[in-house]
């Protein structure tokens, strides 16, 4: 890659969902590179979501040009066969369980949508509204039970950045959408695990794990309503987990890829 060229960053796109567009985002933030999507198979850089496993497929075999792109930060659903390792650089994963499901040895955890902060400052003022981030496969069904005027239903659908500035804005949030709670805890939002029917657990227990957050299960959607949210764990009382994987993956992200110091500051 030439300096000053545009990274090519993978992320899932197939259909719009605010966690997945962040990646971009984030990564143009820390490298102070521009960023392009890219195929799976010519990607120089995976970051935000659980997509691994695309990594895997398309990177089986050695690339003809002798790339080796990155992972930072990114997540698996499931176990995949370690077969693509000699022909990645890994440089940090979601958590803990990614890594020991790798079996490589390493203690720099952290989800990059935690960084989102960094990117959008102009967050509107804290709120009472209870905030409710279903996974985008699940806004209608969700939409069908929450009719509670106190919530607001945040569509992960929707424009990215306006999508994390509603989260911002919450007193709460239940999320069955992974970085509706990994949003929610960059910006320091109390935040609850709602069933993510049809979704694997994985994911969830993976992040919770890289910040040292109590995540045992989630709670059903239909018990929001009934739901104690003074009982649950705020991200105060993990600040040092978040902060220890903010600063993880600041100094993870593969130098070879940053812009050059006087093009940084141009």
């Amino acid at each position: 890659m030439t300096a000053g060229a545009p990274i090519a960053l993978h992320w899932w796109k197939a259909v719009p969902n605010f966690g997945d567009a962040i990646s971009a985002m984030v990564v143009a933030h820390v490298s102070g590179r521009p960023v392009t999507h890219a195929g799976a198979g010519a990607a120089d850089l995976f970051a935000i979501g659980s997509i691994i496993q695309v990594a895997r497929r398309a990177h089986q075999d050695a690339r003809a040009d002798g790339v080796k792109p990155w992972i930072w930060g990114s997540g698996m659903l499931a176990p995949v066969n370690r077969d693509f390792l000699p022909n990645v650089q890994i440089a940090a994963v979601r958590g803990p369980v990614t890594a020991a499901l790798l079996q490589i040895e390493t203690d720099r955890f952290g989800d990059p949508g935690l960084l989102i902060s960094d990117v959008i400052a102009d967050v509107p003022k804290r709120t009472d509204r209870i905030g409710i981030v279903p996974h985008h496969t699940l806004v209608d069904e969700t939409a069908a039970v929450v009719t509670d005027p106190r919530y607001l239903l945040i569509d992960p659908r929707g424009d990215a950045t306006e999508v994390c500035r509603q989260i911002a804005s919450c007193a709460h949030v239940f999320a069955s959408s992974l970085h509706g709670l990994i949003v929610a805890d960059a910006f320091g939002v109390p935040n609850t695990w709602v069933a993510p029917s049809g979704q694997g657990h994985l994911k969830f227990h993976d992040y919770a794990a890289g910040v040292g957050r109590s995540l045992i299960a989630p709670i059903a959607l239909g018990d929001i309503a009934g739901f104690d949210m003074a009982s649950a764990q705020p991200p105060q009382a993990y600040a040092q987990g978040i902060d220890r994987a903010r600063a993880a993956l600041k100094t993870t992200f593969p130098a070879p890829l940053r812009a050059a110091p006087h093009m940084a500051s141009a």
